[in-house]
């Protein structure tokens, strides 16, 4: 049976000489880690049911049949460049190659999934649940394509994966099976120290403000979606930054070090990273991503550090399920399992010692093991795409143009940044990285051009407002502005102030040949 007994008990099981010795603290008790699987789970259904919810409304017109990057075009592509359906499932793992990427099986796959993770929310769950979880967002991320191109897709996928071998395969509720294997607790940590090294060595190999502490003097206005307190932060003194600085290092390169360390060491490393995933969910809207972080964070806290946080009837049942033990081929699965994310942490820690680190990579299609990173790089001034259209016959310098509002990227200077995390709005995030490219190499944008000007109602649902909704204007065009936060005490409205930095796209109208050729080109039907 699992050993349940306190720390003070423990100590009469030492040899004499080994009680009084310096390595004593080093040496723990065995611990449990039900309840730690319970707040783990119950967190990783959360991200699952936003991820899944997310996807349901906006996939159809992102990478449905009339999206601006179809998936069923999509898939016909890599069939045609692997030879077989086969050889492309092995390429793209996804269940669209067999089911078909309409927009019915889009929307049913993300309402399993959806459904499925809101039972996790309520604690009904197990290995085959977790399995169908991994495999449902497996098969929608890898038809994303540049709209699924964010690092924490991959995440979320390691993640999920390793929570099948947390369950036991045939109980459902929360404290009904024994205990997880310690093991995958251990490949938790270690994804966590992962995620936190790999986000802070690109920052420190990366941008030299990073080094200098000057970063967040520009984050928390150029980031892609500000929220409201960004604009707070950013009013704050440039000490208060550096001091932001530090604790960014602090947390993402020396917090790693103690998360297989001693237990008190371990605790606080773990409240370290909690905390500061916290402080990052206000200060950004950075989808799911920091949600989904303190997921292998919790694996740092074993039961005796979070029983506290739960009923003491629920205390009583994790107390049960601590006595029994677990099945051996559970033991079995979890030690090929570590032995599996072992061989493929290879690739990935040679990433994080490599002077050309690369962040936000998987190394095998599954997704099993991958590098992290974020904010490598930090923009000094922030650039948008403002989408305008008019239903003028003919231009000249008195059209009236009109703008398209996204629900939450920076458009009107006078509306408030919104906050919306762990939701994300995928749209808005694309535009924000079309402000650092040209419009040439960006075919979904020159595609939703398109459904604009031919009124596509699909993509109406990605705005926030559509400034034509009785009938679709005669020309689109793409304006690039300089957006920068207000100061408080300036006098100036709103929380954006802008300036025209000129023409992003030409003015296009719905029959225009260059657009309708360029759309072929990359194998959009326009």
């Amino acid at each position: 049976m699992a050993d349940t007994r306190t720390e003070g008990g423990a100590e009469d099981d030492l040899p004499a000489g080994l009680r009084e010795s310096p390595l004593r603290r080093f040496l723990e008790p065995p611990r449990t880690y039900t309840i730690t699987r319970f707040f783990l789970l119950r967190l990783l259904g959360l991200v699952y049911f936003v991820a899944f919810f997310s996807a349901a409304r906006q996939m159809p017109a992102l990478v449905g049949h009339e999206g601006l990057l179809p998936a069923d075009a999509f898939l016909d592509q890599v069939v045609s460049f692997s030879g077989t359906r086969l050889a492309a499932f092995r390429r793209v793992p996804t269940l669209l190659f067999w089911l078909g990427a309409s927009d019915g099986t889009l929307t049913l796959l993300c309402a399993l999934g959806a459904g499925l993770s809101l039972a996790v929310m309520l604690g009904v769950t197990n290995a085959i649940a977790q399995l169908v979880l991994w495999a449902l967002y497996m098969s929608l991320s890898h038809v994303g394509q540049i709209f699924y191109g964010y690092g924490w897709e991959i995440q979320l996928l390691e993640t999920g994966f390793l929570a099948i071998f947390l369950c036991p395969i045939r109980s459902l509720g929360p404290f009904s099976g024994p205990p997880p294997p310690r093991v995958v607790i251990v490949l938790y940590r270690w994804l966590i120290v992962r995620i936190m090294l790999g986000a802070g060595l690109i920052k420190l190999r990366g941008d030299p403000c990073w080094r200098d502490l000057t970063c967040l003097v520009y984050h928390y206005e150029t980031q892609p979606v500000p929220s409201p307190v960004s604009w707070l932060l950013h009013q704050l003194p440039r000490a208060a930054h550096v001091g932001g600085v530090l604790f960014n290092h602090l947390v993402e390169l020396v917090a790693p070090l103690f998360a297989f360390g001693p237990r008190k060491p371990r605790l606080v490393a773990g409240a370290l990273f909690v905390l500061f995933q916290v402080v990052l969910i206000l200060s950004g809207n950075l989808s799911f991503l920091n949600w989904l972080t303190i997921v292998p964070a919790i694996a740092c806290f074993d039961d005796e550090a979070l029983a506290r946080l739960l009923p003491s009837r629920l205390r009583a049942r994790a107390l049960a399920a601590n006595e029994r033990e677990p099945a051996r081929a559970h033991r079995i699965a979890a030690a090929v399992l570590a032995t599996v994310v072992a061989i493929f942490s290879i690739q990935p820690v040679a990433n994080l010692l490599s002077s050309r680190q690369v962040m936000n990579t998987s190394f095998d299609p599954l997704g099993i093991v991958n590098t992290y990173g974020a904010f490598g790089s930090v923009g000094k001034e922030r650039y948008e795409v403002i989408l305008e259209g008019t239903s003028a016959e003919v231009l000249d310098e008195s059209t009236r143009w009109l703008e398209y509002e996204l629900p939450c990227k920076p458009g009107d200077v006078r509306r408030r940044p919104c906050l919306i995390s762990p939701y994300h709005y995928r749209l808005d995030w694309q535009m924000w990285f079309a402000a650092q490219s040209t419009v040439e190499g960006e075919p979904w944008l020159v595609n939703l051009v398109q459904k604009l000007l031919r009124g596509k109602p699909g993509v109406k649902r990605l705005l926030a407002r559509d400034p034509f909704p009785d009938a679709p204007p005669r020309f689109v065009r793409a304006q690039l502005y300089r957006y920068r936060f207000t100061r408080i005490g300036d006098g100036k409205p709103g929380f954006w102030e802008r300036e025209l930095v000129g023409a992003y796209m030409r003015p296009v109208a719905a029959d225009d040949p260059g657009v309708a050729g360029y759309l072929e080109a990359y194998g959009i039907e326009p």
